[in-house]
């Protein structure tokens, strides 16, 4: 945490953001909370259950005169791993190579990660600094997920400062193509078993004459 924060909030909550939130009418509610505690700064058992089912996220970056950008990345559920209670580390595959994160990450280090669960409608932010690891070949073997069609190009560790939680409100309810296919196709087995279920119970009357 930079030395001048006085909670891990503030992060994100800078005093041009405090100054709007007391003209707004938010800061006394925002001013207890940090009076309780802030902002989580280490992966506890909710955010580690959280980023196993994770498949898909958004890290953003900022070049050295702030000019901001945002990638997708994803991955088999679990591709983002925590190293430890503040470092979480994933396989960055070879794609477009635009290389505009790594260009940000080279000057800035300062970085955030947002995860949306759809399903569930929820969703995670997470504060901190990133950084390319492209000279750890065994890192980057323990990151990558067994079988998965993508090449790998290196490892982006991420450091934690702070990360917090966002209420439900007007986050559209979704739900991921496979987790569909799975539902359809155990509705369509059990159609299925009820089908010849009901078909051998009209059958056993003509069986008894």
């Amino acid at each position: 945490m930079h030395a001048a924060q006085t909670y891990s909030s503030d992060i994100a909550f800078t005093p041009a953001v405090k100054a709007v939130q007391v003209r707004k009418g938010s800061r006394e509610a925002y001013a207890r909370v940090e009076q309780n505690g802030s902002w989580r700064t280490e992966i506890d058992d909710h955010l580690a259950a959280f980023l196993s089912e994770a498949n898909s996220m958004y890290l953003a970056t900022a070049s050295a005169d702030g000019q901001p950008y945002i990638q997708h990345r994803g991955g088999p559920k679990g591709f983002v791993r925590a190293l430890d209670k503040n470092t979480l580390a994933f396989v960055d595959y070879s794609g477009n190579r635009q290389f505009i994160t790594q260009g940000n990450l080279s000057e800035n280090p300062k970085a955030t990660i947002f995860l949306m669960d759809y399903a569930h409608r929820r969703r995670i932010k997470i504060w901190g600094e990133a950084r390319v690891v492209d000279d750890d070949p065994a890192l980057l073997q323990s990151l990558m997920p067994q079988g998965y069609k993508a090449r790998p190009e290196q490892v982006i560790q991420f450091r934690i400062s702070a990360w917090d939680t966002n209420c439900p409100q007007h986050i559209p309810q979704k739900f991921d193509a496979a987790d569909v296919a799975a539902a359809l196709a155990a509705r369509d087995a059990r159609i299925a078993e009820l089908e010849r279920e009901l078909a051998a119970a009209k059958a056993a009357p003509d069986a008894a004459h």
